[in-house]
This record gives C-alpha cells, sequence and structure tokens, in this order.
C-alpha cells in the first residue's frame, strides 16, 4: 500500500469523526435548550405584581399525633383535639340473626327499633375485621399437654409399684389401669388438639368480626366554660358512662351483651386499626412487652439463653422417654402375668377342652361312655393337683432342712 493511500484513508476516517463530532455538540445543545424553557416558565409563573405579597412555600413534616387523629387515652377515653372531644367505645357481641325462628327475629327488630327511638344523641357504628392469632393457645395447650404427660408417667409409676408390690386385689389394680388407661387417652387426645390447631394455624384466612358503638362528648356541652381539664375529664367520663349504660341495657332486649372498653382494650383496638398486616403477628402486648418505650433495653446472654433451651429440651425427651419405658414395663409385665397365669391353669384348661368335646360327641359315644370318661378325667386331675402338692410340701421341706444345716 502507498503512502498517498494511507493518507487518504486517514482523512477520510478524521472527516467522518469531525463530522460525528457536530452532531453530538448540535444534540447538546438543543438538550440544554429545552430544558432551559421550563425553568422560565416557572418563573414567570411565580412573579408577583407590584404591591402584593409573595409567600413562601414551606413544607412541615405533620406530627405523628395529628396523623393519628387522637391525643391519649386516659380513663377509659380516647382523648381528641386537646382534651376538647372524649370518645367512649362499647364492644358487642354480635348474636347470628339467620339460624333464629320468624317469632325470635320479630323480637330482635321490635328491640332494635326500641333501641333507635331511645336514642336522643349521636353514635357510630364500627365493624373491624381481625385476623385470629392461635399462637396464644397453641402455647396454652402445650403447657396443659405437658402437664397432663407428667401425670400420666407419675400414675405409670405408682401402678408398676402396685402390681409388684403384690398387696392390691384384683379390682384395685383394676381401678387403677382404667385410671391408667383414662389418663393415656387424655394425653393422646391433648397432642391431637395441639396438632390440628397448629395446622389450623397455617391457614391465614380464619378472620373475626368485632362490632363496637363509640359515642362521643364535645367540651363545649358543659353549661359554665369555667371548668379545669381535670373537671371536664370528669363530667365526659360521667356523661358517657350513663350513655354507656343506658345503650347495653336497651341491647340486652335484643339478647346483644355489650362492655364499655378499658383503656388497654382502647389501645389494642387503635393498634389494631393503624397496623392491620403486623397486629396478627406483632400484637400490642408483645410490643409494650418488648420495651421499645424504654432509654435502653439489655438483651440475655445468648449463652444462658442457649442453656435454657437446652433445659427445656432435656425436660421435655426425658419425660417422653420416661412415659414410653413406663408404658414398655407395664406392657410386660401384663404379659408376663397372663403368661404365667395360663401356665398355672393349663392342666385345667386342657381337661375342660376334653370334657366340652366329650360332651359334645355324646350322641355318637354313648352316655354312659361319655359319664365314664368324663369322670376319669376328673379323677385324674385330681390325683395330678395331689401329686403337684406332694412335691411342692417336699421342696418346702428340704429348703428347711438346708436353711437349718446351712
Amino acid at each position: 500500500m502507498n503512502n498517498n493511500q494511507m493518507i487518504d484513508i486517514l482523512t477520510i476516517v478524521l472527516g467522518i469523526m469531525i463530522s460525528i463530532l457536530f452532531i453530538l455538540c448540535t444534540i447538546f445543545v438543543i438538550l440544554k435548550i429545552k430544558t432551559r424553557k421550563p425553568k422560565e416558565k416557572k418563573v414567570k409563573k411565580d412573579v408577583t405584581p407590584k404591591g402584593q405579597s409573595s409567600v413562601s412555600q414551606s413544607y412541615i413534616k405533620q406530627s405523628i399525633y395529628k396523623f393519628m387523629e387522637f391525643d391519649k387515652i386516659d380513663d377509659n377515653m380516647i382523648i381528641q383535639k386537646d382534651g376538647k372531644r372524649f370518645l367512649m367505645v362499647i364492644e358487642c357481641q354480635g348474636i347470628n340473626y339467620d339460624l333464629m325462628s320468624g317469632i325470635e327475629k320479630n323480637s330482635v327488630e321490635q328491640g332494635f327499633l326500641q333501641f333507635l327511638n331511645t336514642l336522643r344523641y349521636p353514635i357510630q357504628i364500627y365493624v373491624q375485621t381481625r385476623t385470629v392469632n392461635l399462637s396464644g393457645s397453641i402455647n396454652n395447650y402445650k403447657e396443659r399437654v405437658d402437664n397432663i404427660s407428667r401425670q400420666y408417667a407419675n400414675k405409670q409409676m405408682e401402678y408398676n409399684q402396685k402390681v409388684r408390690s403384690g398387696q392390691y386385689s384384683d379390682e384395685e389394680l383394676a381401678k387403677e389401669k382404667y385410671e391408667l388407661a383414662r389418663q393415656k387417652n387424655l394425653y393422646e387426645y391433648g397432642i391431637d388438639i395441639v396438632n390440628n390447631t397448629e395446622k389450623m394455624s397455617l391457614n391465614k384466612n380464619i378472620l373475626s368480626k368485632h362490632y363496637y358503638i363509640i359515642i362521643s362528648y364535645y367540651s363545649e356541652e358543659a353549661l359554665n366554660g369555667d371548668f379545669a381539664k381535670d373537671e371536664i375529664s370528669n363530667l365526659a367520663f360521667s356523661e358517657l358512662y350513663t350513655k354507656a349504660q343506658s345503650i347495653i341495657s336497651s341491647l340486652s332486649v335484643c339478647d346483644i351483651k355489650g362492655k364499655v372498653l378499658d383503656s388497654t382494650q382502647l389501645a389494642e383496638l387503635l393498634y389494631v386499626a393503624y397496623n392491620r398486616d403486623e397486629s396478627e403477628i406483632f400484637n400490642l402486648r408483645r410490643a409494650l412487652n418488648a420495651g421499645y418505650e424504654d432509654l435502653y433495653s439489655t438483651a440475655p446472654d445468648v449463652l444462658d439463653k442457649r442453656i435454657k433451651e437446652l433445659d427445656i429440651k432435656i425436660e421435655e425427651e426425658a419425660i417422653r422417654k420416661a412415659n414410653e419405658a413406663v408404658y414398655s414395663i407395664v406392657e410386660d409385665n401384663q404379659k408376663q402375668a397372663r403368661l404365667k397365669q395360663k401356665e398355672k391353669e393349663l392342666d385345667d384348661l386342657i381337661d375342660q377342652m376334653a370334657m366340652t368335646l366329650i360332651e359334645e360327641q355324646e350322641a355318637l359315644i354313648g352316655k354312659d361312655i361319655s359319664k365314664q370318661a368324663v369322670e376319669k378325667i376328673r379323677k385324674d386331675s385330681k390325683n395330678k393337683t395331689k401329686e403337684k402338692g406332694g412335691e411342692e410340701n417336699g421342696k418346702k421341706t428340704t429348703e428347711r432342712k438346708n436353711t437349718k444345716s446351712i
């Protein structure tokens, strides 16, 4: 390739690069012009004519208390608007209207009409849907099952000791065995309940509805405005409490039971209302016991927690192993007792079966022969019992002689 050709190629490449650079510069300038135009428009809009004051926009973060729309919970009341409004909540227990008869439905409707006619002040009806959390029930069931398992282990040990001692009659042992079987059935039934409840807890669609009636009181309702805040709070409580009791008594005609929520229940109501998703996992009591409102918190040592968990596991495994061991020993002892009893009664059982067979075949053999055969079997059995008794007496005398010689 010649030098002239190389120079031509380089000039062509340089020209292409220059053209690309020119295109990029034009695009950059166009974008700059477009971004400047809206800013100028905004500035023109913000310009105020002479003689008018321009107000600067200031964005202030809302307080969390304003967002929650209540100041505090005090004396079984929700206080709003800096002590100007007081709320009291009544929880009502629902009734199954669809399963009622016609007469019962009419009585409920008439009672509800009477309730509405007696109202002389505004009320608010609030329905809250909650997901059912079964963790507390599962823990209670597990504690009860653990107690039942301990009682079952103790009962098995007592029964085993009574069987070994030989000081109890068959009736007493039968009663103890019945109690032991009852305790075992109760233990197995408790384990089944725990397993079924744990399976139900996996279903997130278990819901429950809670019905509430909310009544309010305003500080302006006081005749004189010279009351202090404490006096207004006392007046609000007395007024709301009398209204709540009248509502509860009028709803009792419809078989609807109601109660006034205390401060803790009001806090739980608001907590569920503001934390619908988290309330089923992290309820109010766990949140309060977590100590988030404290200045600092100290966690227990990891090794101590591990030791506690190991102690609990050791206790559970020990109880389970003791139950299995005692139950297997009791079963073995019962089998051995039945075996020994059958060995003792072996000859008698053989004789009884032989006599029954002869009696069944009496028509073929004949009455005389069958009677003689039965009498012969009875004589042989009596002779065997006498021989056994003589052998046992001989063994006893030899044992006594051996003990004396020793």
